[in-house]
Formats: C-alpha cells, sequence, structure tokens
C-alpha cells in the first residue's frame, strides 16, 4: 500500500487502527508546517521541536475524536493541537508576568505602504520572535491564528481587557522594531 496516496479520511482510518506506517505518513505530511506554527510561539527551534512532538502524540492518541469536515480539516485539527499545547508550555513554564501600566497610544508614526514594503517578512517573524513570550502568543493567536480576545482570555486565563493591552503592547513593540529597523536601513 502506498500511504502517501491516502486521502485524509483512508489515512486518520488507518491510523485509528494504530498503523505505523500510516502514523508516519501523518507526520510526514503535516510536520513541517505544524513545525512552523510552531516556532510562531517558541522563542527557539529546540522548543518548537518539542511542542511539535508533543502535538503529533497527543493528535495520535486522540485521532479517534477527529472529525472529517472536507479537505485541508486535518491539518486544521493537528494545527488546534499544537496551538493548544503551546500555549499550554506557555501557562505551564513562562506566564510570569505582571501587567504593568495600562496602555498608552503610541507616538510613533504609521508606516507607510512604500516602508512597510521594504521590509522582509522573514524580518517581520524575526521581529515578532523577539516579542515577550505572552506578548508573542497573544500577537500569534489575535493576528495571525484568528482568535477573539475572549477566546485568548480563556485559553491563557487571564481577562479579555488584559488580552487587549498585550496585544496592544506586543503592536507598539513591533512598530518601535520596524521603525528603528527602517530608520537604520535608510
Amino acid at each position: 500500500m502506498r500511504y502517501q496516496e491516502l486521502d485524509e479520511k483512508s489515512l486518520v482510518a488507518y491510523c485509528v487502527k494504530h498503523d505505523q506506517q500510516a502514523q508516519e505518513e501523518l507526520y510526514t505530511r503535516y510536520a513541517t508546517r505544524v513545525f512552523t506554527l510552531c516556532l510562531r510561539y517558541s522563542d527557539n527551534r529546540d522548543e518548537a521541536q518539542d511542542l511539535l512532538h508533543t502535538a503529533f502524540l497527543k493528535a495520535l492518541e486522540n485521532i479517534h475524536t477527529f472529525r472529517y469536515q472536507g479537505d485541508g480539516s486535518l491539518l486544521a485539527w493537528i494545527s488546534r493541537i499544537a496551538i493548544n499545547t503551546a500555549l499550554a508550555h506557555i501557562r505551564r513554564y513562562k506566564l510570569h508576568f505582571v501587567f504593568l501600566e495600562s496602555y498608552t497610544s503610541s507616538s510613533l508614526p504609521e508606516l507607510s505602504d512604500e516602508e512597510f514594503d521594504r521590509i522582509s517578512i522573514d524580518k517581520l517573524l524575526e521581529f515578532i520572535s523577539k516579542l515577550p513570550d505572552i506578548q508573542r502568543a497573544i500577537f500569534n493567536m489575535y493576528c495571525l491564528d484568528g482568535y477573539s480576545h475572549k477566546e485568548i482570555a480563556q485559553q491563557l486565563h487571564i481577562s479579555e481587557r488584559g488580552s487587549t493591552s498585550l496585544l496592544a503592547k506586543a503592536k507598539n513593540r513591533l512598530r518601535k522594531q520596524i521603525n528603528e529597523y527602517i530608520k537604520n536601513s535608510d
């Protein structure tokens, strides 16, 4: 049998039966994209790799609960597990923060489209990776993964207002990094 040719539903059916080759195909098929997701929530590759493996172990343990909802639903399901794994890690090991002053709007100028176009995606991802853990998690959840502040608050065990405040601080920090980068690249 060629596992690479299986559709998502068939691959899941074999994984439910604990077929090792199907499980390896599941990992091979989705590991790179899930690793990239984990890396957004982590501050280093080793930690992201650990999150990836933990997420796949959880996915395989719970594969019987997966419900097919069309092409791409398996990746979405595994991605949700990876995000939850990363958030649990942040809560357990890194969520030691104190709400400082209330956020005040920045006096930094907004970027023009021309200035923004001069920044590569890799550079933006680098700036995001330098955010403090909790700010990075909230920024990723809200801006990249589409969570609401209510969902973020529930996941991280903080208030919605705290989520909003920390997102504003993350955006402010990013704006400062981007403005500094543009200033130094002229």
